[in-house]
């Protein structure tokens, strides 16, 4: 695989390309040492692809995570304890919410490393929700996504998001003052 895209969001680029460059070298890395071909197994049940051989996301995603934790990268998990003052009318959730938690892909000196092949919605959360909380809890000071390119998603199920319109996403929404800085990497085959 290799990185074809970059994208500064709140200036992720230079903040991490500068207190970060050893992480960086290494994510680097991890992506190129990725065979992507080893991944095209999948098998299209789709009506409008039936039967095309596609890049399987799980086996990609199994895959960053072996290369990630070779290098010492660790998941982290939090705990939510979610807050119940706020029902109403003797409304009590019970045991539904235990074991509740939210968890970053990857860790290493504070960057934090998210890897998506999944909808678009997951996209945006990462890293205008996500990586706030975890940077609010002082797990890291800044971020990385990695996200495929379109060329790429064309070669998968229907539904996963793509880098051009991630950054199209987060050019119209603009930089918040609780944004931390991340850097999108748009990865292809």
């Amino acid at each position: 695989m290799r990185i074809v895209g970059i994208y500064s969001f709140n200036d992720g680029e230079q903040i991490v390309s500068q207190k970060f460059e050893p992480q960086l070298n290494e994510i680097e890395t991890i992506v190129s040492s990725i065979d992507s071909a080893s991944h095209l197994r999948k098998k299209s049940k789709e009506k409008t692809m039936k039967g095309k051989i596609l890049y399987s996301p799980r086996r990609l995603n199994m895959q960053f995570k072996t290369e990630f934790l070779k290098r010492d990268w660790q998941p982290v998990r939090v705990r939510c304890a979610y807050p119940t003052q706020y029902y109403i009318g003797g409304f009590s959730p019970g045991d539904e919410v235990k074991g509740a938690f939210r968890e970053m892909d990857f860790i290493k000196e504070k960057l934090g490393v998210e890897v998506q092949f999944g909808k678009y919605a997951f996209m945006v959360y990462n890293v205008c929700a996500k990586m706030t909380i975890f940077n609010k809890m002082g797990h890291i000071e800044a971020g990385v996504e990695i996200v495929p390119v379109k060329a790429f998603v064309d070669n998968m199920s229907s539904g996963v998001s793509y880098f051009e319109q991630f950054v199209w996403d987060l050019e119209a929404r603009g930089i918040s003052d609780i944004d931390i800085p991340v850097l999108i990497l748009g990865i292809d085959k």
